[in-house]
């Protein structure tokens, strides 16, 4: 049950209702992110998967593009995440945003610092496409732990 109101656990939206103005802003975000981003599917989907794995966020876990299987996306590739290291499925690009992801959920001031991971990241990101990407993270990151702290949404699924 969540933390406000008496939402049930499938109901991902219902509770911005209580907050329109900034609901309404964290919409036109999420919009953004998912419709006017330059990241191409892949690197978008192992980033935001990379984030939703340190936030333990069940609805970004349970949440797939529909347009996924025309960019190679199977359950393959969110099966192996954990894995972003290692796993020969992910390409050397998306191995980095997982990388850039994780890290910016889980340690941002040693990301900061690395600049080993920098000349790593500019070799395969300009730096408009690390804006989209950090801000994109910065969205994952803040809603998803919103999600999780408030328990709301936690048991749904979502096609986008």
């Amino acid at each position: 049950m969540s933390r406000v109101g008496s939402y049930s656990d499938d109901d991902v939206a219902g509770w911005l209702s209580i907050s329109p103005e900034l609901s309404g802003a964290l919409g036109a975000f999420t919009d953004a992110v998912y419709n006017r981003n330059r990241l191409p599917l892949r690197v978008r989907e192992i980033a935001r998967m990379a984030v939703a794995e340190a936030n333990e966020c069940a609805v970004c876990l349970g949440t797939r593009d529909r347009s996924g299987a025309d960019a190679g996306i199977d359950e393959h590739f969110y099966d192996h995440v954990l894995e972003w290291e290692s796993w020969p499925g992910y390409s050397a690009e998306e191995r980095t945003a997982a990388e850039f992801a994780h890290r910016f959920a889980t340690d941002h001031t040693a990301l900061r610092d690395d600049e080993d991971f920098w000349a790593r990241c500019h070799e395969h990101f300009s730096d408009e496409i690390l804006t989209d990407l950090a801000l994109s993270c910065a969205l994952w990151l803040g809603t998803g732990r919103v999600l999780r702290v408030l328990d709301i949404g936690q048991t749904c699924k979502l096609t986008l």
